[in-house]
């Protein structure tokens, strides 16, 4: 398996290719979490497990707005696999540490478009396993976009992030690469709280924080940004085998100056949620009422992969309240309120949802904390991992702002926030949404932000002592005209701007790209003046901005009217 597909040409696959998905599937359903939840033990058939994983590739790898959702889970114990992970499907071994899941194999995302272009692929994970190649010379290849995060993985080989061809992400948190790690073509990557034999190759914008192994940093000559330690962060949730067998939720506890993965000495220190705790919502029978009736009751949520349409908002009131997703589960407002109220109390988190607009706009599809409150939750922060919501895509939606952040002290571990760029609605005046992040809450953390193709700011923040690592942010393709996209007179609105009143701000490795014009329908004549705006003063640092534009209109400086422009063809490094 040297970065092509896998033959499905074995035995079991020729036996099985008359049944349908759910018959594979279902000696493997999850007796706690259903049908879309498959639990593999190392005692069961190593072909079997193996057909399993490659009928759902084959329904999964082209399907990019699926209804369907897949949860892999992996008992402790040793395999000889190869899985390939498609859109919608999350994989997941339930150790301790990745050592207690050993795939003898490979765990790879390898489906492109033409070209090898893989910039559509989206929407799928990998966790907490430790991989060893069959072959000391197979280039292990987890070629994706956005919202497509690798966490916990051990892996003892090399590995690429694209296929040669276009690429445009990603996440690797928590992990060690023993062989070297990198990107050929791909635009950006971001790695955190890792440890890697060596990096290669990437086009713009590539960022390290608290890595051991990150390359040096000799910007502008590479645009490469490297920050020693992450000061202050919560690692994921992630599931577990407890004492018994049974399934848990493991929350790792607040970390400071880290530097290299949290399980390098052995298990992390946190708390354990048993399933006794919790309550395991399925779409077909749970609706916002029940659910939000658990939550009220004390119950972490769990939420089984599916679709959940939703008539009021799931409302998370507790202190230390978990809402945790499992294969890609989605939430749908469809009476025209938010998705997801969040409290301001300590330690709520969010982990492992996509939130799709409904059709009713939305003020705010997630609104975490109240506003001009000034409570701290510093000790123990409400924290939101790999949350990604589309406006449009999927299915005709409408918001106005995505995401709202009133609570201090808050962590927003890899977020995409996407109003779509094609697929359904995908236009001016029909997907609509101002806002992508607004921050208002002081000394909230971004690690890992993408945010893109909002109507006004991208990404607009209010607090102070705010703090961003890595941001990728497309500007939006089809402004209509100049005159109809204008920010306080000047063109365009910036993707990162930080309010005139703010004091403290910092934000390291910035990627903000420009496809204007490119529509149909759309002025050819568009541009934007500054990439990033804020105000001055010694207290804000922005650190490596790479600019770059392939529509019509150029984004004429960096920041705050200085640096060169990004022209139709180019990019810039400030």
């Amino acid at each position: 398996m040297k970065n092509e597909e896998i033959a499905y040409n074995t035995p079991v696959m020729k036996n099985t290719v008359h049944k349908t998905l759910e018959q594979i599937c279902s000696p493997y359903e999850s007796r706690i979490f259903g049908s879309r939840v498959l639990v593999f033990d190392e005692g069961m058939d190593q072909q079997e497990i193996q057909a399993t994983v490659d009928a759902i590739h084959l329904q999964q790898k082209n399907d990019e707005f699926s209804s369907q959702r897949f949860a892999l889970l992996f008992m402790p114990g040793s395999y000889e696999l190869d899985i390939t992970v498609d859109y919608y499907v999350q994989a997941m071994g339930l150790g301790r540490v990745p050592d207690d899941v050993q795939i003898r194999g490979g765990i790879q995302s390898i489906a492109t478009t033409r070209d090898n272009n893989v910039t559509l692929m989206f929407w799928r994970s990998a966790e907490n396993f430790s991989i060893f190649p069959r072959d000391p010379e197979q280039l292990l290849t987890w070629a994706v976009s956005q919202a497509a995060p690798l966490r916990r993985i051990h892996h003892h080989g090399d590995m690429v992030f694209d296929q040669n061809g276009w690429a445009s992400g990603g996440f690797l948190a928590n992990s060690v690469i023993h062989g070297k790690a990198g990107t050929r073509t791909g635009q950006q990557w971001f790695t955190m709280n890792s440890r890697i034999g060596g990096w290669y190759g990437g086009q713009w914008n590539r960022s390290f924080l608290g890595v051991e192994g990150a390359p040096a940093e000799t910007w502008p000559e590479e645009p490469v940004t490297v920050i020693d330690r992450c000061r202050r962060f919560r690692d994921k949730p992630f599931l577990i085998a407890g004492d018994n067998g049974e399934p848990e939720i493991f929350v790792p506890r607040l970390v400071r100056n880290q530097r290299g993965v949290t399980w390098q000495d052995g298990p992390e220190t946190g708390r354990r949620i048993t399933m006794d705790e919790c309550y395991a919502a399925n779409p077909e029978r749970d609706d916002a009422e029940g659910m939000n009736r658990a939550l009220a009751e004390g119950k972490h949520l769990i939420l089984t992969p599916g679709i959940y349409e939703l008539s009021e908002p799931l409302r998370v009131e507790r202190p230390d309240s978990l809402v945790f997703g499992l294969g890609f589960a989605t939430l749908v407002p469809v009476t025209g309120k938010p998705a997801l109220e969040l409290a301001d109390e300590d330690g709520i988190i969010i982990s492992g949802l996509i939130i799709d607009a409904g059709p009713l706009e939305s003020p705010e599809l997630v609104r975490v904390g109240r506003e001009k409150s000034s409570l701290r939750h510093s000790d123990n922060p409400s924290s939101l991992h790999d949350v990604f919501c589309r406006i449009g895509g999927h299915r005709p939606g409408r918001a106005d702002v995505c995401m709202a952040v009133y609570s201090n002290d808050v962590l927003l571990d890899h977020l995409w926030l996407w109003r779509a760029d094609h697929g359904a609605a995908a236009e001016w005046e029909g997907n609509t949404c101002r806002k992508g992040l607004v921050v208002y809450g002081d000394k909230v953390s971004a690690f890992g932000l993408f945010n893109e193709h909002f109507q006004e700011y991208q990404t607009l923040w209010y607090g102070e002592r705010g703090e961003t690592f890595f941001y990728q942010s497309e500007l939006p393709y089809d402004p209509p005209s100049q005159d109809r996209w204008q920010a306080d007179g000047r063109d365009g609105y910036a993707s990162y701007k930080v309010a005139d009143s703010v004091k403290e701000h910092a934000a390291y490795g910035l990627g903000i790209y420009a496809f204007l014009g490119i529509k149909e329908n759309t002025d050819k004549n568009v541009h934007l003046e500054n990439a990033v705006e804020t105000p001055g003063g010694p207290g804000i640092h922005i650190s490596h901005i790479t600019t770059f534009s392939k529509g019509y209109g150029d984004i004429r400086h960096s920041l705050n009217g200085e640096g060169p422009a990004a022209k139709p063809g180019f990019h810039q490094l400030y």
